[in-house]
């Protein structure tokens, strides 16, 4: 399998798919690049080259007891983009992964990226500050830390059904996706998924999204449970400096909106690759 080794020794595991212009796609937490593979597949049979990572202590990666940080997490993808020599790169970020793309650009520039695509993510902070009066109680985080400390393949069950809109009243559900869901979350290292919930939480990316100035997209479902859509989407785009820029609201979506509106979001990222293409 391959995997491209950073600065402290650890080995980020990634998957590389198709040819042409780079998409490259940051998984949510507690997940790993296999979230994204129905995209995955769809942008590669139209054209493109796509690539995923599973974050370091996620998935496949190795499950690092330091390093667990977005500063980290935005040096190894760095690393990773280097390795295979990416440019004019569509970057794709779902949820912490949107905190990531955000934080690429942000920390390392925009010379090799030619658009940004955010969903569900979490900037520009999930936490509530007198800056980000929209945003959640922290007590909500210190909830997730003790729920994954204590029993984290049951949190993970639990989860799934709000990060799906499963517990929504005539909601269809998947019981394959909520397995494959818990799944990729076992995969990953209990301490890096710990650190991690500091990183989605508790980081202002705000300075990070004042950064990016080329083509960007932000996908944000209105029934999000996870990343309530006010504090993130709504306040988030307004902090963008890139003159093209987009939201696209799906009404009634959940958080998982990649899984339960796979098709419109596929075309979604489809239609604003074609249209930024090089």
């Amino acid at each position: 399998m391959p995997f491209v080794k950073v600065k402290d020794g650890a080995e980020i595991f990634y998957k590389d798919q198709g040819k042409g212009q780079p998409v490259l796609f940051c998984h949510g937490w507690p997940l790993s690049g296999d979230a994204w593979e129905p995209s995955i597949v769809h942008m590669a049979k139209h054209g493109f080259r796509a690539v995923a990572h599973d974050r370091r202590s996620h998935g496949r990666s190795s499950q690092t007891w330091d390093g667990n940080d977005m500063d980290t997490y935005a040096d190894d993808l760095n690393t990773l983009i280097e390795h295979l020599d990416l440019r004019d790169i569509i970057l794709v970020g779902h949820s912490t992964g949107g905190g990531e793309a955000a934080h690429y650009v942000g920390r390392h520039g925009s010379g090799r990226v030619a658009g940004v695509v955010l969903v569900g993510a979490v900037p520009p902070r999930m936490v509530k500050s007198e800056k980000y009066p929209k945003g959640l109680d922290l007590s909500a985080m210190d909830g997730i830390r003790k729920g994954v400390f204590d029993d984290r393949a049951q949190f993970y069950e639990d989860l799934s059904l709000p990060f799906f809109g499963y517990n929504r009243e005539g909601a269809k559900v998947s019981v394959g996706a909520r397995k494959d869901f818990w799944r990729q979350g076992m995969l990953g290292g209990l301490k890096g998924q710990l650190d991690c919930i500091h990183e989605f939480s508790e980081v202002d990316y705000g300075p990070d999204l004042e950064k990016i100035d080329v083509p960007f997209l932000w996908i944000h479902g209105t029934d999000d449970q996870i990343v309530p859509i006010d504090a993130a989407a709504r306040t988030g785009i307004h902090m963008v400096k890139s003159g093209d820029k987009e939201l696209k609201e799906y009404e009634g979506a959940p958080h998982g909106l990649v899984v339960t509106h796979q098709d419109r979001f596929n075309d979604d990222l489809l239609a604003f690759a074609k249209k930024i293409a090089k």
